[in-house]
């Protein structure tokens, strides 16, 4: 079983992905080498990308999205993984949705149909320093001052920060109150923005070809009206609702770049010699592919209901922290074993195979580290 044969994939999802293949081929794929010695992709990447409608599959039409699915998202995200690709498309999609779902009619009118044709490169900024898992001890101040915000502080980690022309920031304008009710979300303009400004690419283990930097704001001003919702303090009830999104995003990732390492090893194998055979005619290669096949078929199963979940509306959040821990964990697994059965040409970062188990790690941190999933599967017992 492979996501060809996915329950949710029907033929309309399944031509989209061949576009969506090709154009991944042949316009993404011969730049990998010069992205990644730059940390991000191309400027002129983004609007390619919008214009085959692989930013923002699943946006409505009316904000100038490509009308479809979760399903037809889940494609874009399979083919990256496939591809061994890091685009920021996710997070462009993350921000799209806090837009469709907390943002006025003006709000989406105005952003949204930009980030769709990729002429406007999105970011979401919430951890800090000082402040990771934690959003609920982030620093970052938004102060009120008659029509405008006077916003002071820094984030760090941000994936398309360098790029960003839209970001969706996590900060507090009301630090007297405490946990997460001070928290707000406030749409930053970057542009000629006084003020604001980026640090360099930060030294990653992996995804070298994705974009991620610091971003510091030093009495940045915007309108009031870039609050995102009807009022103050709903920033933190407003990332904890839509990050069951993100991570069954992740898992999307998890799962096809598990069934890539398995694809990708098995082939190997099956031509390197060692003591005049292949190394697939040794029995413990053999089996540790077939454990590795194994568990990324269990794992293709249970995305491929999480999917079916949450388009049916009912993807909850146990399950979602479900998926990305137990797929995140897998996927490295799987990784490392496959790594091992190259041998020293796993080490060897012209292989792909090489990147991708350093590309895998980051999988366990980001959207809330596998430590805060199981926080969360275990308030459900």
């Amino acid at each position: 079983m492979s996501a060809d044969h996915s329950p949710w994939a029907d033929d309309s999802v399944q031509l989209f992905r061949k576009s969506v293949r090709r154009f991944i081929e042949e316009q993404f794929l011969p730049r990998q080498t010069h992205w990644r010695a730059q940390h991000g992709p191309d400027p002129e990447a983004w609007p390619a990308a919008g214009r085959i409608g692989l930013l923002l599959p699943d946006l409505p039409e009316d904000y100038g999205g490509a009308g479809g699915s979760f399903a037809h998202q889940a494609v874009v995200l399979e083919e990256l993984a496939r591809a061994g690709v890091h685009f920021g498309g996710v997070i462009q999609a993350v921000v799209a949705r806090y837009l469709l779902t907390y943002g006025s009619e003006a709000q989406r009118r105005r952003w949204l149909p930009s980030l769709a044709r990729g002429e406007l490169v999105a970011a979401i900024a919430m951890t800090e320093p000082d402040a990771g898992s934690n959003l609920q001890g982030i620093k970052t101040t938004a102060r009120r001052d008659g029509d405008r915000y006077r916003i002071s502080g820094s984030k760090t980690f941000i994936t398309n920060g360098a790029r960003a022309g839209l970001v969706c920031l996590a900060a507090k304008t009301d630090p007297r109150a405490t946990a997460g009710r001070g928290i707000s979300l406030i749409l930053v303009e970057t542009r000629d923005l006084a003020g604001y400004s980026t640090g360099p690419a930060l030294d990653k283990i992996g995804m070298h070809g994705q974009d991620t930097c610091e971003l510091f704001f030093d009495g940045v001003e915007v309108p009031a009206e870039n609050l995102l919702g009807p009022a103050e303090g709903k920033g933190f009830a407003q990332l904890m609702e839509q990050l069951p999104y993100e991570r069954l995003m992740v898992g999307v990732t998890a799962v096809a770049a598990a069934e890539r390492a398995v694809e990708l090893t098995a082939r190997y194998v099956k031509e390197r010699q060692a003591f005049d055979k292949t190394l697939f005619d040794f029995q413990n290669t053999r089996f540790k592919l077939a454990e590795c096949k194994t568990q990324a078929q269990v794992g293709r199963i249970f995305i491929d209901h999480c999917i079916q979940q949450f388009l049916a509306g009912r993807l909850d959040d146990v399950t979602s922290a479900m998926a990305k821990y137990w797929l995140t964990e897998t996927q490295c697994r799987i990784a490392d074993e496959c790594l091992q059965l190259h041998g020293g040409y796993g080490y060897m970062n012209e292989y792909p195979i090489a990147r991708l188990w350093s590309d895998s790690r980051v999988q366990r941190i980001y959207a809330g580290t596998n430590e805060i999933m199981k926080e969360v599967i275990a308030w459900s017992l």
